[in-house]
């Protein structure tokens, strides 16, 4: 965690700030249900956003690490009236900007604009919500990809570690 103090702005978010890890689950009409491990960390160096990283890996019935799947890293800008701007980028050739909001602990974001390489897989639309629910953040995304509409994707239970 960066020492600088705490850009004003970022007090709505700034329960987010941190290393979390926990497990999920994911599945997705093309593919099978999957268990996977997570870090996600939030820092912030003063200025009104959150740095963000998330990895996740495949776990096998016994919880153990399988195999890397997806990463993502972006910046979380606070707005007035608690509202915000999430850019995120992904090594698959997809770029996310998200607009949302924040009402206590709990984050609602929706995709306002995707950018994919042209060798990127189909993907339109995501929307995730967040919340602090007793201590741990937890969430779920949904997207739409591969000709489906918003559908369930992953869902975590992450605990702040460190």
């Amino acid at each position: 965690m960066d020492s600088q103090t705490l850009h004003p702005a970022l007090e709505p978010i700034s329960f987010l700030l941190g290393r979390w890890e926990g497990a999920g689950v994911g599945g997705y009409p093309s593919i099978e249900s999957f268990r996977f491990g997570q870090e996600i960390v939030f820092d912030h160096i003063g200025k009104p956003f959150l740095s963000y990283v998330s990895r996740t890996w495949l776990l096998d019935d016994e919880g153990a690490m399988v195999r890397p799947l997806a990463t993502e890293s972006g910046y979380w800008r606070a707005l007035p009236e608690r509202q915000l701007e999430v850019v995120l980028s992904h090594p698959t050739g997809i770029v996310e900007i998200y607009i949302g909001e924040v009402v206590f602990h709990k984050i609602e974001l929706r995709t306002d604009v995707v950018a994919r390489t042209a060798t990127a897989k189909e993907y339109t639309a995501g929307h995730r919500l967040y919340g602090l629910v007793e201590g741990n953040l937890m969430y779920a995304y949904d997207m739409a990809a591969e000709g489906h509409p918003l559908t369930s994707h992953l869902s975590a239970d992450l605990k702040k570690v460190g």
